[in-house]
């Protein structure tokens, strides 16, 4: 399939599954500039949710985990938001792609340049986990839940 570009943002962007509603979908291609992307469109969805206190820490979260994506997977990257239903709800963030191997938390020393993503998305969220791809396919996805402010 042939990279499209978002006519909002004029990046590539492989398909944008959906916008509209309370989930939104995309998918990238494995691509350094696909980090650069998903965070733009993060950003934006979450601005035109009204939740764009929650677009800081979802933009670095999102970053770290298809930065993770990018350095083992060699097919596209899927990023995937649902909105909260109500104000004790959270906001879901999920990034699958094809590998089936979950990350695995490290233990960083101070002076090692990775190592920290995950540690981050335990740190930062207020659950997160893993899950095999969908039924029929290879990989899996990585989640995370953001508290909406309060």
């Amino acid at each position: 399939m042939k990279p499209d570009m978002d006519p909002s943002l004029g990046w590539e962007v492989i398909g944008v599954l959906d916008t509209e509603g309370d989930c939104a979908e995309w998918d990238f291609p494995a691509d350094p500039g696909a980090v650069r992307t998903a965070r733009a469109v993060v950003r934006k969805q979450l601005g035109d949710w009204d939740l764009a206190p929650l677009g800081d820490v979802a933009v670095l979260l999102v970053s770290e985990l298809v930065t993770n994506s990018l350095r083992y997977a060699s097919g596209p990257i899927g990023v995937r938001l649902v909105r909260p239903k109500g104000p004790l709800d959270t906001l879901l963030v999920e990034v699958s792609d094809p590998v089936p191997d979950p990350p695995r938390e490290r233990v960083a020393a101070l002076d090692d340049e990775g190592g920290r993503g995950i540690q981050l998305v335990a740190r930062s969220s207020s659950r997160w986990g893993t899950r095999p791809g969908r039924t029929g396919t290879a990989g899996k996805t990585v989640w995370f839940e953001l508290a909406l402010p309060g």
